[in-house]
């Protein structure tokens, strides 16, 4: 049952009005265009920009090897969502799928946690903003988190047109300086050019301790990190509800993750070891814009700072949007408060995004206590959050498959090829990247958090439960 049948019984928007509004109220004002941009630049933000650094330093050239194996359980991940979605489009699809293939309990679950994970990464991401502040910059973190937090929110109060508009710019910012970036290295290692010309040249990536420098634990021990890349490649699926042609364009968006992987991450890591030995890049700052110093060209190393700070702010600007949406879409079926149901004239649930925008100047506290430390914390814990909507997409793509086949429900007219098999590998994949996250001291306080969310989320939804026994977001389709 959608939201939409929740919150008004069994009516129906009018056929006319199919173009223009969603089942679920949203005005379906997101084109093809800016769809596929937000589609290539949810997988360009801090995870490469700056987590890669650190990633670099524990796995050295193998980290490459790390992003094809994740980036392929990502396209299975993207496929298995795109048959849900081609099934039935809806804006709170994960919680919505999950609710319906799982249980109530897993749909309240997974609605809550996704908006938890972007709030969370919207905490990220000023962080690494405010690090990017202090390539130019002599100002404490948290005065830079707290003024990016308080223009972004101020951002969001539009309409989700001029919002699917600046994310359209923000990618094609961060898509040409990666492309930029990739044709300068070529041009380097070909025709010698720049400081780094001397001594640039691809064995690199197998001559400096090999290409497993400190053995595949080391590279396994990067699997969160790179995760934690990718999350954000499934925000196409909450665009679904506003999407004006879903069925169409939102097979389009998801088509292009392979090679979204294969340029932006491997094509990009690829070039940049190369041109300059992995043993020469800081943990702690990003590859990208050290690279450029290394090579002399200081220019660059600016203009690429102001792109990752960019790509930061952009991934920011996408979680605010999200939270909202999750949070309408919780309050629709009676699992959370109502007054997140309320829409502005353009469209845009603000008493969502405003409560979720005040949770993230957390993020100030944070960059003002543990300034080192804040973004290792805050990354691993967002990467436990979102991979639990990964691992309901998986789940209920499953389910679905199997009534699918049984003709219980209709078959997607987008089918995840190799599906169960392909689902499966994901989930164990997954399964793996938390065990290493438990083996990794950094990473393990989001494990520790995990069990008291759960507990919080239990008590909340038998409490909900309790208060309104008969509503079908309790009781099961």
């Amino acid at each position: 049952m959608t939201s939409a049948k929740v919150e008004k019984g069994s009516e129906e928007p009018p056929a006319a009005a199919a173009d223009t509004t969603s089942a679920e109220g949203y005005q379906r004002a997101l084109g093809a265009r800016q769809i596929q941009m937000i589609a290539i630049g949810g997988a360009i933000g801090t995870g490469l920009f700056l987590g890669a650094g650190k990633a670099i330093s524990k796995a050295g050239p193998s980290l490459v090897l790390a992003y094809a194996i994740a980036g392929l359980v990502i396209f299975f991940i993207m496929r298995a969502l795109g048959e849900l979605l081609m099934y039935r489009p809806v804006a709170g699809s994960f919680s919505e799928y999950a609710r319906e293939f799982v249980g109530p309990f897993a749909g309240f679950v997974t609605g809550w946690t996704y908006w938890l994970f972007w709030v969370v990464t919207g905490i990220t991401e000023v962080t690494a903003a405010a690090q990017y502040m202090t390539f130019w910059f002599s100002i404490p973190q948290w005065v830079s988190a707290l003024i990016f937090t308080v223009i972004l929110y101020g951002v969001n109060l539009i309409s989700v047109k001029l919002f699917g508009e600046l994310e359209f710019w923000f990618s094609m910012v961060k898509v040409t300086a990666i492309v930029g970036m990739i044709l300068i290295c070529a041009g380097i290692l070909t025709l010698g050019f720049s400081d780094a010309g001397d001594t640039a040249s691809v064995t690199h990536l197998w001559a400096d301790g090999g290409f497993f420098p400190h053995g595949i634990k080391g590279t396994l021990m990067t699997l969160q990190i790179v995760m934690f890349a990718f999350l954000a490649v499934e925000l196409v699926g909450v665009t679904a509800g506003e999407s004006k042609d879903p069925k169409t364009v939102l097979p389009k968006a998801i088509n292009t993750v392979p090679w979204r992987i294969a340029v932006f991450y491997i094509g990009a890591l690829v070039m940049i070891l190369s041109v300059v030995p992995w043993t020469e890049f800081s943990p702690d700052v990003s590859p990208f814009v050290e690279a450029f110093q290394k090579m002399g060209l200081g220019l660059g190393a600016g203009i690429v700072n102001f792109v990752v700070l960019t790509a930061a702010l952009s991934s920011c600007n996408s979680g605010m949007y999200s939270t909202g949406r999750m949070l309408r879409d919780l309050a629709l079926n009676g699992q959370g408060p109502k007054v997140f149901t309320r829409l502005t004239r353009s469209g845009t649930p603000l008493v969502g995004t405003t409560v979720s925008a005040a949770l993230m100047l957390v993020g100030v506290w944070i960059n003002y206590q543990w300034p080192g430390d804040a973004f290792t914390y805050v990354v691993s814990f967002a990467t436990i959050s979102g991979m639990w909507a990964w691992i309901m997409i998986l789940i209920s793509q499953l389910r679905y498959r199997r009534l699918a086949d049984r003709g219980v429900l209709p078959q997607s007219s987008f089918r995840a090829p190799g599906a169960p098999y392909t689902s499966v590998f994901a989930l164990a994949f997954l399964g793996l990247v938390i065990v290493m996250m438990g083996i990794d001291k950094d990473a393990r306080i989001s494990l520790y958090c995990a069990p008291l969310w759960a507990l919080i989320l239990g008590v909340s939804y038998l409490v909900l439960k309790a208060r309104n026994p008969a509503n079908k977001a309790f009781t099961g389709r």
